[in-house]
């Protein structure tokens, strides 16, 4: 039963909007407005039209007149009509549209020849198949009430998962009730802070993402700036510092200067959170790519009560998936979920599911080795263009992570930035990432992205890096 009426509703055509207050009768009236329809192209060649029956029952007028006008318009070579087949818009009647003159968008710059900018994976690696499959599989399991609105924590087959590979593969300590799904990192400043969750004033490290700065400030929450070094952010510093009530940490890869943070100082964050009942936020960003060194376990690990780590798969699989994770210390897992509402508004319920699958099925950790041995060899890549074209130029955060930052001489980063600009290359400047109140040295650098260009167009983009950059100093007399 049900197949023949999926049958019968397949043979009643397109739905048809038709505008019927012209004057003249009913018959001439609907002529014109479907041989406009066809005209201007909003009826292409091929469409199949309703039934007469049908469409006179949408129009509320008398089937004689919609059969009246399908009959002329075939007769005008408007319209086709073949016995079983219905009536169909003719092929030959070719909409007529005006000429356009594409005009480019106002201040909109052209592309730039390469993209070295940090913060993207590579567009091409998606692993689209394995997705595909294990959103076949993902749909072909789900319980039908995984239709409806959505449990604002996430699916349970997804923080399931996430906590079976971070425990495994990031050293964090949780279980599925402890995680909240969320869209990336974000979103889940937007809940803390935005929802009222959390207060400042929060300490930062010196430098990061002005991005996060504007939501913070968009928030009313004053941000702090921790200074930096070669260990990462100095965490002794947070003692000193009145009324902090938070700190915002990249202890895998500090961002964006490179290098994860030492063990004395992770063990300083987390003792100053404890002594003071504040918090540490921990971005793990692309905590899962690293090439020359060991693995660095996740700071929550050394306590669950007073971290607050947040990850997403825009690294490691594509911004465009828009999913993330915060795992909760206990008392904050009702205030964040009250922040997020009843239902879920944010994360695709359908993807929830998908990425379930790819974790649960080893897809994920493959997709991540493989990525980690492609992400490499370009790090190599960009290594060897600098030391053969301009051995002055000092890589530093290459250890880990889709960038390197390149120490430049003092007062020549804004120099290069030009100099990029002409050789068609996109590329971040290290000051764009400097807080503003930030009191340690500034630095001249570049943070170049090794992810983003596509492999054909990767040696080209590095040949353009090296022209950039500065000359080597001439040597003292």
């Amino acid at each position: 039963m049900t197949g023949e009426w999926v049958d019968s509703a397949e043979r009643i055509g397109s739905d048809l909007h038709l505008d019927l207050s012209g004057p003249g009768s009913r018959r001439a009236v609907l002529i014109g407005a479907l041989r406009d329809a066809v005209r201007e192209g909003r009826l292409a060649p091929g469409t199949r039209l309703p039934p007469y029956r049908s469409l006179a029952a949408d129009l509320g007028i008398a089937r004689n007149t919609v059969a009246d006008a399908y009959a002329e318009l075939v007769a005008e070579g408007w319209l086709t009509a073949r016995q079983g087949s219905g009536t169909e818009v003719a092929r030959r009647a070719e909409p007529v549209r005006p000429a356009r003159v594409p005009k480019k968008a106002p201040g909109r710059p052209a592309a730039p020849a390469h993209d070295l900018q940090q913060g993207r994976p590579d567009a091409a690696s998606f692993p689209r198949t394995a997705w595909l499959a294990a959103s076949r599989r993902a749909l072909n399991a789900a319980p039908n009430e995984a239709f409806g609105p959505g449990d604002p924590q996430g699916r349970l087959e997804l923080r399931s998962a996430l906590a079976d590979y971070l425990a495994r593969a990031r050293g964090v300590r949780t279980t599925p009730d402890r995680i909240v799904v969320c869209s990336g990192f974000a979103h889940a400043l937007r809940l803390l802070y935005g929802g009222g969750v959390l207060r400042g004033p929060l300490a930062v490290e010196s430098y990061g993402l002005a991005f996060h700065r504007s939501l913070l400030d968009a928030a009313s929450v004053r941000t702090i700036p921790l200074s930096l070094d070669e260990h990462g952010a100095r965490t002794e510093e947070l003692s000193s510092l009145k009324g902090v009530r938070g700190a915002l940490l990249t202890p895998a890869h500090q961002f964006p200067t490179g290098g994860p943070l030492h063990p004395d100082r992770r063990a300083a964050a987390v003792d100053w959170a404890r002594s003071t009942g504040g918090v540490l936020l921990e971005d793990d960003y692309d905590g899962e790519f690293r090439y020359d060194r060991e693995p660095v376990g996740a700071v929550q690990g050394l306590d669950p009560e007073r971290v607050l780590y947040i990850g997403s798969a825009s690294k490691s699989l594509t911004p465009a998936l828009r999913l993330g994770w915060m795992v909760l210390p206990e008392q904050l897992l009702a205030p964040v979920l009250q922040a997020k509402g009843e239902r879920e508004g944010s994360a695709s319920i359908l993807d929830q599911l998908t990425l379930a699958d790819f974790i649960a099925s080893g897809h994920y950790d493959r997709h991540v080795r493989r990525m980690r041995q492609r992400y490499r060899a370009r790090r190599d890549l960009l290594l060897a263009a600098l030391a053969d074209g301009a051995p002055h130029i000092a890589p530093t955060g290459i250890a880990a992570g889709l960038h390197a930052v390149l120490r430049l001489p003092p007062g020549t980063e804004r120099t290069t930035l030009k100099a990029a600009a002409w050789q068609g290359l996109a590329l971040d400047g290290l000051a764009g990432f400097r807080h503003p109140a930030a009191t340690m040295p500034a630095a001249d650098g570049l943070v170049v992205g090794y992810a983003t260009p596509p492999e054909h167009a990767y040696g080209a983009a590095l040949e353009a890096l090296v022209r950039a950059l500065p000359p080597a100093p001439e040597p003292q007399m």
